[in-house]
């Protein structure tokens, strides 16, 4: 694993318990625009939580979508 990518997973695991829709989608090289539409179609990678009227987005689905094994920390 480059140093790179090592530095990009300890910048998502930093992102806390959630995140927002967008931050998500920039992880996964998806747009703003789309991000939000799959979203509302139900064809979002990870799971997405509406919360009023923002999504979220929790931090341990995304790294299990990157093939992250995020149990040992």
């Amino acid at each position: 694993m480059s140093a790179e990518r090592t530095g990009d997973i300890e910048a998502v695991r930093k992102l806390g318990l959630t995140t927002d829709i967008e931050t998500v989608g920039s992880i996964l090289g998806i747009g703003r625009s789309k991000s939000y539409a799959l979203a509302r179609a139900g064809n979002f990678p990870a799971r997405v939580v509406r919360v009023g009227r923002t999504y979220v987005v929790s931090v341990p689905a995304i790294l299990e979508l990157l093939g992250i094994d995020d149990r040992a920390g």
